[in-house]
């Protein structure tokens, strides 16, 4: 399988500039024979969208936007970030990815962890997503997690436990704190490549980590995206800070070789942690 990732920096709040771009690098992964094209998180907006928020967000069912990212994904895979208004309640918007494959929206995860402190004010502006589910692609089963998500180690764990080879991470993660043990990059993108070399390994599945480049309203976001195999060993990682542009081979066959290897898949108990975590909380459990 060949996966491409796109480390692009968005236009803040120029939708159609941006979907230009994912167009423009659709036809370049099409051509080198990609079978899945990655973009990061809110690709389609820019991050920082505060106000702009409702007026940026669209509706997948609806939306001429989205319309042309289907037919793309008639000759490629794609996951795609953006702004989603809500079918059921007017003004609610989620910060969200679409896997969309052959013409057809596939799969929405709606983000769940919504950073709120600091340099982060998702919370104020983004609805809550409220699930971590699995679904079926050609390649792979597969997940989908948007940045904070990732962190959360929990997240992951429903993604196993749906039966996941294939986590999808999208992100917009800013570069803080340099690196005192590479030399290169930053503090906190050791802290994304460990969670994926500690989830490729224990999830006996690929991991795709896809970060935005470049700056925007004072925040510079760190790139460094990466491919991890189902034995926790990196397969690439792209550029920290700046725009990249890369396609890898992966071989799926590898999820099977892992489990093999390390059964942590087959002799998983996710019901004895659904009761352990019922009574947590409940608030009944055993001191």
């Amino acid at each position: 399988m060949k996966i491409a990732l796109a480390q692009i920096s968005t236009v803040l709040g120029n939708t159609e500039k941006n979907l230009e771009k994912h167009l423009k690098l659709v036809k370049k992964a099409t051509a080198a024979g990609a079978d899945l094209l990655v973009f990061p998180e809110l690709s389609l907006t820019g991050y920082n969208l505060k106000d702009l928020t409702t007026e940026v967000a669209l509706s997948p069912a609806s939306s001429p936007m989205f319309r042309k990212l289907l037919e793309a994904s008639r000759r490629i895979d794609l996951v795609v970030g953006f702004a989603e208004e809500s079918e059921h309640q007017t003004g609610l918007v989620y910060n969200s990815a679409a896997y969309l494959s052959r013409g057809n929206l596939v799969h929405i995860h709606r983000k769940v962890y919504l950073p709120t402190s600091g340099m982060f004010e998702e919370g104020r502006f983004f609805a809550r997503g409220g699930e971590f589910r699995t679904f079926s692609t050609r390649f792979a089963r597969t997940g989908l997690l948007i940045c904070r998500d990732f962190l959360h180690y929990g997240s992951s764990y429903c993604l196993m436990a749906g039966g996941a080879g294939l986590f999808i991470i999208i992100s917009a993660a800013p570069g803080r704190g340099a690196s005192e043990t590479s030399g290169q990059g930053f503090e906190t993108s050791r802290m994304w490549e460990l969670m994926g070399e500690t989830i490729s390994f224990f999830s006996s599945a690929v991991v795709v980590y896809c970060n935005r480049a470049g700056y925007e309203d004072g925040m510079v976001f760190a790139g460094g995206s990466f491919v991890y195999s189902p034995f926790g060993k990196m397969i690439a990682r792209l550029p920290y800070l700046e725009e990249s542009f890369k396609i890898l081979e992966v071989d799926l066959s590898e999820i099977k070789k892992a489990r093999r290897s390390w059964p942590f898949q087959r002799d998983e108990r996710p019901e004895l942690v659904w009761r352990s975590l019922e009574r947590i909380v409940r608030g009944n459990h055993e001191d």
